[in-house]
């Protein structure tokens, strides 16, 4: 996702039960609101209304429905 693109959570695919339990207790769970704050050089971006911050690996667990940009 690029920087201020927007969308909404589909799944989340970790195979580690802690990270997945984690990552839940913070909100990150399907049919939550995203948007990307900060590709680089971590990972920042708000779930709902929460600002969380993820090492690139466990970002790439979380799989992200694109809104439309309107122009």
């Amino acid at each position: 996702m690029a920087e201020g693109a927007r969308g909404v959570i589909v799944e989340v695919h970790t195979h580690d039960e802690g990270r997945a339990d984690r990552l839940l207790s913070l909100g990150v769970t399907p049919g939550a609101s995203v948007t990307m704050l900060q590709t680089f050089p971590g990972v920042v971006f708000l779930c709902d209304q929460t600002e969380l911050a993820v090492e690139r690996r466990v970002a790439n667990t979380i799989l992200v429905r694109l809104q439309e940009t309107r122009p």
